[in-house]
């Protein structure tokens, strides 16, 4: 499969999707935050000293989907029609998992908001819970489905 953000020369360029017909396109995208029983104890009693760590997570997710094509180079700009991010606490190993759902419709896909919304939640957790557990870790994050575009439908087994 050639790489379609290479040009002919091997030099990076960003796809030119003039000619497409915008589509409804959904992604969603998961990942985790690994912790100390401890730290996830403080977040779901809200005792975090910076605040209500999972409500500033899902705003900067939301922010961060939003602003995809001014942080990865080669994305398009994107009019995002919606973007929701959930979390579901986990005790065994203790974290939180992450699920961001991103839609558009648009002559691209919308893999990299949802991928993005993910991982900006999961620096915004380890940002407002440093000061009580630095060994968090960022694990996980990958796309499990999208729909729409000449690509067709993928969900990851």
């Amino acid at each position: 499969m050639a790489l379609t953000h290479i040009d002919g020369r091997g030099k990076a360029r960003m796809v030119d999707v003039t000619a497409k017909d915008a589509t409804e396109r959904v992604a969603t995208a998961k990942g985790r935050v690994l912790m100390k029983k401890e730290t996830l104890d403080l977040v779901l009693a809200n005792e975090v000293k910076k605040g209500d760590v999972l409500g500033v997570a899902r705003v900067a997710g939301i922010m961060a989907a939003k602003r995809t094509g001014e942080l990865i180079p080669l994305c398009h700009p994107l009019n995002i029609t919606s973007v929701d991010v959930e979390f579901e606490p986990v005790m065994d190993p203790p974290g939180i998992d992450i699920s961001a759902t991103a839609k558009v419709a648009s002559k691209t896909g919308v893999e990299m908001e949802a991928l993005t919304a993910v991982s900006v939640a999961a620096l915004t957790i380890y940002d407002m819970c440093k000061a009580a557990d630095k060994g968090m870790e960022l694990t996980d994050i990958r796309l499990v489905r999208k729909t729409g575009g000449k690509s067709g439908d993928y969900t990851r087994e």
